[in-house]
């Protein structure tokens, strides 16, 4: 008789926690489905990007010498590269000034002087501390209407749909990555799991 109500007790417990996974796993891919749906039409590679007065490139972390890492270097050669084909007129640089890997504005700034970038066409936003803080402030703080942001694919749809929930007309282009198969396998499972808080900040904003 223990024996039967002991086994009966770990297959309820293992039904309800299947349950709460399969609930987890719909609520995540169902949150991806709507960020991609909400950024269809709003996602570019770099030669079709369409014209825009401002890119946004939104800070990721630096290396120990302060330059930027793999996939920091991506988003700001794009930004560049967006710049040199006349498609923006300024690059907006948003993350953390004082992240745990360094100074992401000073790094960022530092590498587009270093590439030819005039530095009176970069502003900087050293409070971008989320993919939404860079939207919102883009819009409230620095006064953009009308934006590309450059990331790479896997966040582009999150990126474009933060932004255009707080009513700034964006744009994404994928960056490069010339980065491990570790680091984008990384990336891309917290860019799955980061999908549900953007659709819930969306939803409450």
């Amino acid at each position: 008789m223990v024996r039967k109500l002991s086994s009966d007790r770990v297959w309820r417990w293992a039904r309800g926690l299947l349950g709460v996974v399969v609930a987890a796993t719909v609520v995540v891919v169902g949150a991806n489905i709507r960020l991609w749906t909400v950024s269809s039409g709003h996602r570019y590679s770099v030669d079709a990007a369409p014209s825009a007065p401002t890119v946004i490139v939104p800070g990721a972390k630096v290396g120990p010498d302060g330059a930027p890492m793999a996939y920091l270097r991506g988003r700001l050669d794009v930004a560049i590269e967006l710049l040199r084909a006349g498609k923006v007129r300024e690059i907006l640089v948003s993350g953390d000034a004082a992240g745990t890997s360094g100074d992401e504005i000073a790094s960022m700034a530092k590498y587009l002087v270093e590439h030819g970038v005039d530095p009176a066409l970069v502003r900087a936003d050293g409070e971008g501390l989320s993919t939404r803080a860079t939207c919102e402030r883009a819009k409230r703080r620095y006064g953009v209407e009308r934006a590309l942001i450059v990331t790479q694919y896997q966040h582009v749809p999150r990126a474009v749909a933060l932004c255009r929930a707080e009513d700034l007309d964006a744009d994404g282009v994928t960056a490069y990555c010339d980065c491990r198969r570790t680091t984008v396998i990384r990336n891309n499972i917290r860019e799955w799991l980061a999908a549900p808080k953007a659709v819930a900040a969306m939803l409450w904003r």
